[in-house]
């Protein structure tokens, strides 16, 4: 038997690292956590007869039963965790270790024992270290399993993934479009139909919003295209209804020359512009503009994290004010970044969301799979600088198409749809 050990960044990095030097049929030993990335340990039994690849239902069964014995592994984890150091907290590991993942989610301060010894805690550090080694590990084995057992046994519905994949749309979403699609279709009606699936999920508002009037705020992160996109809505308003009923205000005291960004728009287009000053409100800001028939609202873009943006948030959520917010969400950003946008502002009451920098976007997959996870209608999308020129109000069908142009020409390798296989696995463990 061959034994070594290999250190890498992260957990995939270290499997392909022992598929790379013992080949597909190692045996994983143990996993650490290390300042840097992890430790890996592997071995090779050479009297070991290749197994053919094949998905394991059996296992995946059984290690979807593991999310049904959260309840029971956090008592016992609870309970067990008081005893001693010595040999019985090797028993406790053990344990521990038959319902995997979930336990590795505890923090200190959810176990309730106060008089542990610091050599306890840190024993009980390292154990949950292990855990969290030991989860990602069988993550990234359940769904290299179902990607294989899927594209073995259904070498249609794996070609639908890749495609989907080449999009840039989230697991989630491809899953849910994949459980509507028959297995017996042609390739040909089956891509059809998903596409048709795909346009149903996206949310497009029946009317333009500017047109309908009222009080409108682009909210969002810095960098999105906030302030570029107001001066489009309003020229476009002017344009259409001429600009005696419409009005501009600014919330952006933050950023240099945001104001007298907006003064200029202001005077080009012969509309008032006014500022919330510091101690104002919002709603004392748009008394003297009562009369406009549409005031559209820049906000400042600030980080989740600060203050201001609580305060900002809360003047958007007036009762008194029928204030229809819309997070702007750059197409270029990444999907952890757009689902953080969402996270922050989400409290202030989204009607929808506009899209934008689609010209400087590689593809469309992660902002749309965003605005179709989390139900924000698409109002606008925005493709360059010029104004009023490079907006459109959004149609479903038009977004699907070009999300489909913009797609990646290159087909995805076998651990990058493995590894987005388990993504569906772990949300159906979480789900079980």
């Amino acid at each position: 038997m061959q034994v070594k050990r290999f250190f890498a960044a992260d957990m995939r990095q270290a499997m392909n690292r022992v598929k790379e030097e013992l080949g597909a049929d190692a045996a994983i030993l143990s996993t650490r956590r290390l300042a840097g990335g992890v430790e890996l340990t592997a071995a090779l039994d050479y009297s070991a007869q290749p197994l053919p690849a094949r998905a394991n239902p059996e296992l995946e069964a059984e290690l979807r039963k593991t999310s049904q014995k959260i309840l029971s592994a956090k008592t016992d984890f609870e309970q067990r965790a008081q005893i001693a150091a010595g040999g019985r907290d090797r028993q406790l590991l053990d344990s521990v270790l038959e319902h995997t993942a979930e336990v590795a989610r505890l923090r200190p301060d959810e176990n309730p024992a106060q008089s542990r010894s610091a050599a306890d805690q840190q024993e009980l550090a390292q154990m949950r270290s292990e855990l969290m080694g030991l989860r990602e590990l069988i993550e990234l084995q359940m769904g290299n399993m179902g990607w294989q057992g899927l594209r073995q046994q259904q070498p249609g519905q794996a070609a639908l993934w890749r495609k989907l994949q080449q999009m840039g749309l989230p697991a989630d979403v491809i899953s849910s479009l994949m459980k509507k699609i028959p297995q017996d279709l042609q390739p040909r009606q089956a891509w059809k139909m998903v596409l048709a699936l795909l346009a149903r999920s996206v949310q497009t508002p029946k009317d333009e919003p500017v047109m309908q009037g009222g009080v409108i705020a682009l909210v969002g992160p810095a960098g999105m295209g906030k302030t570029t996109t107001l001066a489009k809505l309003a020229a476009r308003y002017v344009l259409e209804h001429g600009a005696q009923n419409i009005a501009i205000v600014s919330m952006d005291s933050y950023r240099i020359g945001a104001q007298e960004q907006l003064k200029t728009l202001g005077r080009i287009l012969n509309v008032p512009v006014s500022h919330v000053e510091a101690g104002q409100s919002l709603e004392q800001a748009l008394l003297p503009l009562a009369k406009k028939r549409i005031v559209l609202v820049d906000t400042a873009g600030l980080p989740a994290s600060d203050p201001q943006l609580t305060l900002q948030l809360d003047n958007l959520t007036s009762r008194k004010l029928p204030i229809r917010n819309y997070l702007v969400l750059a197409a270029t950003s990444q999907a952890q970044v757009l689902k953080a946008a969402w996270h922050a502002y989400k409290r202030c009451g989204l009607a929808g969301c506009i899209i934008t920098k689609l010209d400087e976007a590689v593809s469309m997959g992660e902002v749309l799979g965003m605005a179709i996870g989390q139900g924000l209608a698409v109002a606008y999308t925005t493709d360059g600088p010029k104004i009023p020129d490079d907006i459109q109000v959004s149609r479903s069908h038009q977004l699907v198409s070009r999300a489909v142009r913009m797609q990646n020409p290159d087909e995805p390798g076998e651990e990058v749809m493995a590894e987005l296989y388990a993504g569906v696995c772990q949300k159906a463990r979480h789900v079980v």
